[in-house]
């Protein structure tokens, strides 16, 4: 089989949703003819940890570890965290942070290009050149962020001038926060430079939705193409969990000040005065990193008794808690680029066939795969009226045992198919560079 090397910093056993993608590719390649070989941190510091994960790693896989130095704890110094926390999103802090806060994400847009985990590719550049110069590689294969990933393989590219396609999760330059990283003229400049650096010198481009595909082309990116977050069937094979009785509406992932959907908790506190019946079975589910203004947010609204938090989750158990929820929320971020932001756990809840309820725009990606699928409503981030109607016919519905969804076929996001899309992409780069 053809040979590709994966250059990833996420890997078991890292948690998250971060991990997946790269991880559900190498788990399903060798059915599409390529032999997979990682590249990954050694001793990184990842948010969050799921030993579970080392399930999908394939047998006899070769995995190269390179030492990795992250400065967290310079991190942790400055904004008077403690040494054993785990540093999430810095972008998931308070809607007033410190000066310290600040400071902290100023040096991260300035000083750590592309990201924090800069000083990951000269150690991994020179790890994979004695490798490359022992081993035939077929391809190289990137995944940002953190965008380091990509500039290892460009310096590689350069050297060996291996077919390489770049992959993104979230865009760059163009991604959501950026505009907070504080950058000065000289910082920006660079991001920019590494950026287009990556649509020169990969063979092929690709992102998650179609949205941030004509968003990457209007900044320079050639022919992207798109392969969406997906879900793994074997997952949710042999899962008897049983509906909860409450009418609980679950949120699964951290919820920040760019996700606090204000409109649905009002809907939610003006139809439980009115409605004795829905304050009692009314049941808010949140697992995960949850901001203090959220829960400032309900507190104030009332809110406080139907709601139910959660900590970091495994995977399996966040799996099975989708199964007992009446209404999945699909919050988006509340942001300049949300038509594009397609969350991975979409496509999760797609495949435990529960309703869900899309907060924001109509015409996101997210809503209209909702809406292709009939797998669920949509309600625009200020929308109250519309909101509340919705609030109260879902819960009519779960009164009256109807409360169901009636999808579509869906097996196009499974991660089997978008393995084998992703195989197509290299045939044809390799088959280009073959002639």
């Amino acid at each position: 089989m053809k040979k590709v090397l994966f250059i990833t910093y996420y890997w078991p056993p890292a948690g998250g949703i971060a991990v997946h993608r790269n991880l559900k590719f190498v788990k399903y390649l060798r059915e599409f003819g390529y032999e997979p070989i990682v590249h990954t941190a050694d001793d990184a510091e990842y948010p969050v940890l799921d030993e579970n994960n080392f399930k999908d790693v394939p047998e006899n896989l070769k995995v190269i570890k390179t030492k990795i130095w992250e400065p967290f704890n310079l991190f942790k110094l400055i904004t008077g965290k403690k040494k054993e926390e785990r540093i999430h999103n810095v972008f998931l802090e308070e809607e007033k942070p410190t000066f310290a806060h600040k400071l902290g994400i100023w040096i991260r847009g300035n000083i750590f290009i592309p990201d924090a985990r800069k000083f990951w590719i000269r150690p991994s550049v020179t790890n994979l050149k004695k490798y490359l110069n022992e081993n035939k590689v077929d391809l190289l294969f990137t995944n940002g962020p953190p965008q380091t990933n990509h500039m290892i393989a460009y310096k590689l590219k350069k050297k060996f001038n291996i077919p390489w396609h770049a992959d993104f999760q979230d865009p760059w330059t163009q991604v959501d926060y950026f505009p907070q990283l504080m950058l000065n003229p000289v910082s920006l400049k660079i991001h920019k430079m590494m950026e287009q650096r990556v649509f020169k010198y990969a063979d092929k481009v690709t992102i998650c939705s179609e949205t941030w595909k004509k968003d990457l082309e209007s900044i320079g990116a050639k022919d992207v193409g798109v392969i969406v977050w997906g879900y793994d069937e074997n997952d949710f094979n042999n899962i008897n969990v049983p509906l909860s009785d409450k009418f609980k509406l679950s949120h699964y992932g951290s919820l920040g000040p760019d996700r606090n959907a204000k409109t649905l908790w009002k809907a939610l506190s003006i139809i439980k005065k009115e409605n004795s019946d829905f304050a009692n079975q009314l049941e808010i589910e949140l697992a995960g990193f949850i901001g203090h203004a959220i829960l400032d947010e309900l507190n104030s609204l009332g809110l406080k008794e139907n709601l139910k938090l959660l900590d970091h989750i495994s995977r399996k158990e966040t799996i099975e808690k989708m199964y007992s929820s009446q209404v999945l929320l699909l919050i988006l971020n509340d942001m300049p680029n949300v038509n594009g932001r397609l969350p991975g756990k979409l496509f999760e809840y797609l495949a435990t066939r529960r309703p869900i309820l899309v907060i924001g725009p109509n015409e996101s990606d997210a809503s209209k795969i909702v809406e292709n699928a009939n797998a669920g409503l949509t309600c625009n981030f200020n929308d109250l009226e519309t909101t509340i109607k919705t609030i109260r016919l879902l819960f009519e519905k779960y009164k009256q045992g109807k409360l169901t969804s009636n999808q579509t076929d869906i097996s196009q996001y499974s991660n089997r198919n978008l393995t084998k899309k992703l195989a197509s992409y290299f045939d044809e780069i390799i088959r280009i560079n073959s002639n």
